[in-house]
């Protein structure tokens, strides 16, 4: 076997485990584990930043480093607004002080 077919092996069981997996998480656990992938997603942008910086004159490395940066990027932000979203629905709405003493 090549390597770019081992690489398509892992990539569609990893796929499908993961689809299977994130199917039986409740909906309850959804955004503590959004929370625990942006994590994922800065350590996935530090190499993106590694790789592109690592890669000089070598287009290609500098083009996929690119996109694995845009795509963590992505996920990262979008991992902030839905828990500040999140973190929002636990606010008082009409809270009559903001610190514990008067």
């Amino acid at each position: 076997m090549s390597f770019l077919s081992e690489a398509l092996w892992v990539l569609l069981l990893g796929s499908l485990l993961g689809l299977e997996l994130i199917g039986k998480v409740p909906p309850t656990l959804h955004t503590p584990l959004m929370s625990g992938a942006n994590a994922i997603s800065g350590i996935t942008m530090l190499a993106a930043l590694t790789l592109i910086l690592k890669a000089g004159n070598n287009t290609p490395l500098s083009i996929t480093g690119s996109i694995a940066l845009g795509f963590a990027l992505f996920n990262v932000i979008g991992g902030f607004l839905v828990t500040d979203r999140m973190l929002a629905m636990f606010n008082r709405k009409n809270s009559p002080r903001k610190g514990l003493r008067k």
